[in-house]
C-alpha cells in the first residue's frame, strides 16, 4: 500500500491547515491509520490515530482540542484537521498505516506504512 501526505503549508499563528492521506488501496475496517509529526532535530512523535471503522480515535495532549482525524472510507482518505496552530506544531507530518490496531499506537516502530510527509510551518 502506498500513502500520499498532502496539505502542508505556510500559516500564521492560530491559523488553520488540513492534511490529507491517500492511500492507494482500499482499508480495511480493522487497520488503524495514524498521523505521525517531526520536527527539526527532535525525534518522531506520535499526533493523533484512529481505528478505520472510526471506533476509536487518540490523540497526543498536544493535539488535543484543537486537532481533528477523521476518515472518508469511500475515498480510502485519512485526514488532521488543524486549527489554532502554534509555532511548535512546525514540522513534517506523516501519515501511517497499520493492518490492525495496537494498543501501542503511539510507538513508530508500531507502524510499518507510511507516507513521504508533508511539510507544516507556523509563523509567529
Amino acid at each position: 500500500v502506498q500513502l500520499q501526505a498532502s496539505g502542508g503549508g505556510l500559516v500564521q499563528a492560530g491559523g488553520s491547515l488540513r492534511l490529507s492521506c491517500a492511500a492507494s488501496t482500499r482499508i480495511s475496517s480493522n487497520s488503524g491509520m495514524a498521523w505521525f509529526r517531526q520536527a527539526p532535530g527532535k525525534d518522531r512523535e506520535f499526533v493523533a490515530a484512529m481505528r478505520w471503522n472510526g471506533a476509536r480515535t487518540v490523540y497526543a495532549d498536544s493535539a488535543k482540542g484543537r486537532f481533528t482525524i477523521s476518515r472518508d472510507n469511500a475515498k480510502n482518505t485519512l485526514y488532521l484537521q488543524m486549527n489554532t496552530l502554534k509555532p511548535e506544531d512546525t514540522g513534517v507530518y506523516f501519515c501511517a498505516l497499520r493492518t490492525a490496531w495496537t494498543v501501542n499506537f503511539a510507538q513508530s516502530y508500531e507502524w510499518p506504512y507510511w507516507g513521504q510527509g508533508t511539510l507544516v510551518t507556523v509563523s509567529s
